[in-house]
């Protein structure tokens, strides 16, 4: 089967549910739609969720968020200073830096900050006869390209992206709460707004509903049957 999962945001015992509750299996493919990184509460283990991740070896394709990308550069931003710079360089704004560094050695960080520029900014899968696009905050098609924000944070057409999609393709993203998605036309798959939510035309389906802050969820569809998971 193939999965699509949305932001974690630090959340690893939720990815550890998630994965029990699917039964993921070796014959399975899971698709993680970006920002693995950052937020999570007391909660919170970057190191758990990478772990994770790079347990899961080729049934995992994961697509680089925001939060990925800049902690990525922080990492690359910090590790480039020298002891003295480091005292008093700014802070990283989130808690996964920080985390990082109690459990990795400098080696490793630069090692996590190279996995993650491997992410690509937007995959693509043929199942079944339908064609789909997985990006974190907005997918394109194929053939031609956008710049590196375009699929981190959205574009000025995003509106547009959420309403209508792309004709010939199915897109799955995140980035975008699904509780700010109300008042565009579609609806909620499983009754409330921390729920997977799917435009009018049926193109595009939003998946991060909040994973990482408390009463938020960490959710998950299966392709090939529809099937919605939440932990």
């Amino acid at each position: 089967m193939h999965y699509v999962m949305g932001d974690i945001h630090n959340e690893n015992r939720r990815l550890q549910t998630m994965l029990k509750k699917i039964a993921f299996g070796e014959d399975d493919h899971v698709f993680l739609l970006g920002d693995l990184f950052d937020r999570g509460g007391e909660s919170a283990d970057p190191a758990g969720v990478y772990f994770a991740v790079l347990g899961l070896g080729e049934r995992c394709t994961v697509v680089r968020g925001n939060h990925d990308q800049w902690l990525a550069d922080y990492i690359r931003y910090y590790e480039a200073l020298s002891e003295a710079r480091r005292k008093t360089c700014w802070p990283y704004v989130y808690n996964s830096f920080a985390m990082l560094q109690r459990r990795l050695t400098p080696v490793d960080l630069l090692q996590l900050a190279d996995a993650i520029e491997r992410f690509p900014l937007q995959e693509k899968l043929e199942l079944e006869g339908k064609n789909y696009l997985f990006a974190h905050a907005m997918t394109f098609p194929p053939g031609r390209w956008k710049r590196r924000d375009y699929y981190l944070m959205g574009g000025l057409d995003y509106e547009r992206f959420v309403r209508d999609g792309f004709p010939g393709y199915i897109s799955f993203c995140g980035h975008e709460h699904t509780s700010n998605l109300a008042e565009f036309p579609g609806r909620y798959l499983d009754g409330g707004y921390r729920s997977v939510w799917r435009n009018e035309p049926g193109n595009l389906y939003m998946m991060d509903c909040e994973s990482g802050y408390a009463g938020g969820r960490l959710a998950c569809m299966c392709l090939e049957s529809g099937e919605r998971f939440y932990v």
